[in-house]
């Protein structure tokens, strides 16, 4: 169980949800957590609610959970909800709140083994009940067991999706150790009806994206599914923040065949639904309409162009050595002046142009282009890209890419 690890984390607040404030932040809060909760909220009055039905064990236990939080917080003698919590079980055995507040006030008189076995029994009447599930979670902490901890993580955001709010921000932190991650992604190879929100979380948050990406390559490698969009997201993430590298395993990973030394799917038969900056991206707006389509060889790049826009069309983030590399493809449709006809650019990431490489018209030479570049020991990252020229042509300019592939020349 990984014995110790976890107490360093639980003293840099990281990792441990502390049961009292947690349980209290929740119900001063008014959030409707469970069914056994509402005991506490659902009467206005709970005071006089008991009054009209002093013999009604869940009404008595929703007072003595109203008196211990407001005794608690307000740093005075818990005596009177303890005692209205006893009589709660006597007249109810199975009034979960009752529970909860002996459990807490043990907790607060440091009794750990008698909140052990308050909680245990809580547990035991309902799992639905989040301040249990929140003070297990702690004690799981306290003890450094991983995966009871995870079990009650688990339990606790099963019980309602306002836990999330809580609950995410933290096991997101805690991520960044190695034997939490591990446990986690075995929690979400379960496949749990929050794990998808949880993953939406990571990659929309600020966090390191290292952290996150790291749990989702362990996920690929168990055979769990991470949805496309949070996988895209990750790889632009990972960029954006400067980690190439790690971005680059993280897609080849996923991507098995892709290398940095060429470009990637030369006939476009991928055509993701979201791409990365791996992937072909493609420019669209009122002027610009682009597509990837199927064709005889897999797919084709298609586009249209109004008259007199120029644009960046097409493009793909490169990771290429220094070297030589040799650019080939196959065009269709295109017929332009020699001044308004596409091409392609190597640009390096500081925004030098590495050359370019002319798309004669498509019934020139059966439509092949051919032109090569030079990468130079500065430029790690480029940028492949198609641009079309503005054109004067009535029709503006029309045409297709039926394969391109840039590959070092062979030395």
């Amino acid at each position: 169980m990984l014995r110790g690890r976890l107490p360093a984390l639980q003293s840099a607040k990281v990792w441990a949800i502390r049961g009292m404030s947690a349980v209290l932040a929740l119900a001063v809060g008014g959030i409707s957590v469970s069914q056994t909760l509402a005991q506490v909220i659902q009467t206005a009055d709970p005071s006089r609610a008991h009054d009209l039905a002093p013999g009604d064990g869940r009404l008595t236990a929703s007072l003595a959970a109203e008196h211990f939080l407001a005794e608690s917080t307000s740093g005075h003698s818990t005596r009177r909800s303890v005692d209205l919590a006893r009589l709660a079980l006597r007249q109810d055995p199975t009034a979960v709140s009752a529970v909860w507040t002996l459990g807490m006030d043990a907790e607060m008189r440091a009794d750990l083994a008698s909140a052990r076995r308050l909680f245990s029994y809580s547990r035991t009447l309902s799992r639905r009940n989040l301040p249990t599930q929140l003070w297990s979670i702690e004690d799981a902490v306290r003890r450094g067991d991983i995966s009871d901890a995870l079990t009650h993580y688990d339990a606790a955001l099963r019980v309602s999706r306002s836990a999330s709010d809580l609950l995410f921000p933290v096991l997101a932190s805690a991520l960044a150790d190695p034997a939490i991650r591990s446990a986690t992604s075995r929690t979400l190879a379960k496949r749990p009806d929050w794990s998808d929100a949880f993953i939406s979380y990571l990659v929309k948050s600020d966090r390191d994206p290292r952290t996150t990406g790291a749990l989702f390559a362990g996920l690929h490698r168990m055979g769990v599914p991470v949805f496309e969009e949070a996988r895209v997201a990750e790889i632009n993430a990972l960029i954006a923040r400067g980690f190439i590298k790690a971005a680059w395993s993280y897609y080849a990973l996923l991507h098995p065949g892709a290398a940095q030394i060429k470009s990637r799917d030369p006939s476009f038969s991928a055509n993701p639904k979201v791409p990365s900056s791996f992937d072909w991206v493609l420019t669209n707006d009122a002027r610009v309409t682009t597509s990837i389509q199927r064709g005889d060889r897999g797919g084709l790049f298609d586009f249209t162009v109004t008259t007199g826009v120029g644009s960046v069309l097409l493009r793909q983030m490169q990771m290429l050595p220094p070297g030589k590399y040799r650019l080939v493809g196959i065009s269709a449709m295109i017929d332009q002046s020699t001044d308004a006809r596409p091409y392609w650019s190597l640009i390096c990431d500081g925004g030098s142009e590495l050359g370019r490489v002319a798309i004669p018209n498509s019934a020139d030479a059966n439509g092949l282009f051919a032109g090569g570049f030079v990468v130079p020991d500065d430029c790690p990252m480029q940028t492949l890209a198609l641009i079309a020229p503005p054109s004067d042509a009535v029709g503006g300019l029309v045409g297709q890419i039926d394969s391109v592939q840039l590959e070092p020349i062979s030395r």
